[in-house]
């Protein structure tokens, strides 16, 4: 498949992490509310300056350092969430870059792009869950960014250094050619669960080494059960959720 060209990086966001709802009466937090910042900011091998998660179990990390969501999915995002609690454009969900003309299409897991004086792999696509429904205001956020294939994807950091809005993401190295993140989300979210290809996918899946270990492991437990995994608790939250 044909490599993306370079992209400017239109937006470089960052947020704290803030109470978001409550759960048994304790708050909920979240740092999925990003704002735009101006200047370079420092970008280490566990995030950007100034940005935070409320869950570190689940998000963060250094495969999760960087989440990169492209800014041309919110033209249908403002179609199937017309009464969205948020304006739907960068930043939206929790994303740190945003660009034009770059997918899931185009991009591949183990992609290497360099960035201002940064360095950064492509890890996984992201998996969505409830607190999207609580930023927009709406049930089933989580699932249509599911079920879409929209869902951005994350970057571990190679090589740390300062990245700033308008720095361009020039594309290195593609180590996985045959692998654009929509094979992988297709592999991850089938839409067809008993489809017989399913369990050979797994396991080429399995074998990416520069594929996040997590995912890796999602893989290899599903070729052991035989069974995908429920994933109604990520997608909708827990009993109990309260605004």
């Amino acid at each position: 498949m044909r490599a993306p060209p370079a992209r400017p990086i239109e937006a470089l966001l960052a947020g704290a992490a803030v109470p978001v709802a409550s759960l048994d009466g304790q708050p909920l937090l979240s740092a999925i509310g990003k704002r735009a910042r101006a200047g370079a900011l420092w970008l280490s091998r566990t995030g950007l300056e100034g940005d935070e998660q409320g869950d570190r179990v689940y998000h963060g990390g250094p495969d999760k350092a960087l989440h990169h969501y492209a800014a041309e999915h919110y033209v249908l995002w403002r179609q199937w969430v017309p009464g969205s609690a948020v304006a739907l454009g960068p930043g939206a969900f929790g994303e740190n870059i945003s660009t034009h003309g770059m997918s899931e299409r185009e991009v591949h897991v183990g992609d290497v792009f360099r960035a201002g004086a940064t360095l950064l792999q492509v890890t996984q696509a992201r998996q969505p869950c409830f607190k999207l429904n609580l930023r927009l205001g709406a049930h089933g956020v989580a699932r249509r960014m599911q079920d879409s294939g929209r869902t951005g994807w994350y970057y571990r950091v190679l090589r740390e250094g300062w990245l700033a809005a308008g720095d361009v993401l020039e594309l290195v190295d593609r180590p996985q050619p045959d692998w654009p993140l929509a094979r992988l989300i297709a592999a991850l979210y089938p839409q067809d669960t008993g489809a017989p290809w399913l369990p050979e996918e797994w396991h080429r899946a399995s074998a990416l080494p520069e594929l996040a270990q997590r995912w890796r492991d999602t893989f290899d437990r599903r070729l052991l059960t035989g069974s995908i995994e429920d994933w109604r608790m990520r997608l909708e939250g827990p009993p109990g959720l309260g605004a």
